[in-house]
């Protein structure tokens, strides 16, 4: 199964005026903007994607449909072990019925989703983390118990391949 794990794009701050759940604060319109172009770049280098699993939060929910917009890639479904403060082991769990799938997708937040990297190149183990930026993409190969990472890259980098 080819992994493509994608960081949410750049979201407002934290303000609890505006939003009070912080579970429903939005990418900024400069984040949208950017990610869109970032998520043609990366249409063009993944190919299909079977499965689109996304947090349900705003700012990654909103990533995921750029996702299906702009790389064609499927409509997201909610996936909750996405959510921040959740476990590797957790996120690792929630792709068990997947497994069969030629690739799927994750969409979510730091520093969750860098930390899941680790642990599948740790072999289940919660000794490291590979961090994503904002918009950041990266992409694991798995073939039963192994884990390779095959590429990480950058929002600027997606930008460019976008083009």
């Amino acid at each position: 199964m080819e992994l493509f794990v994608v960081r949410h794009g750049i979201a407002f701050d934290r303000d609890p005026g505006r939003w009070p759940d912080d579970r429903d604060r939005p990418l900024t319109e400069e984040g949208e903007e950017r990610f869109r172009r970032a998520a043609r770049g990366l249409g063009r280098i993944t190919g299909s994607v079977d499965v689109v699993l996304s947090s349900p939060l705003a700012r990654a929910w909103r990533t995921a449909e750029l996702l299906e917009d702009e790389a064609g890639w499927p409509e997201p479904i909610g996936c909750g072990e996405l959510e921040p403060e959740r476990r590797p082991v957790e996120v690792v769990g929630a792709l068990e019925p997947y497994r069969s799938a030629d690739a799927v997708a994750l969409v979510g937040h730091e520093p969750l989703l860098g930390e899941v990297i680790g642990y599948l190149l740790s072999g289940g183990t919660d000794d490291g983390a590979i961090p994503l930026k904002k918009g950041g993409a990266a992409m694991v190969s798995l073939d039963g118990d192994d884990a390779e990472l095959r590429w990480l890259l950058t929002p600027k980098i997606e930008r460019v391949l976008g083009k």
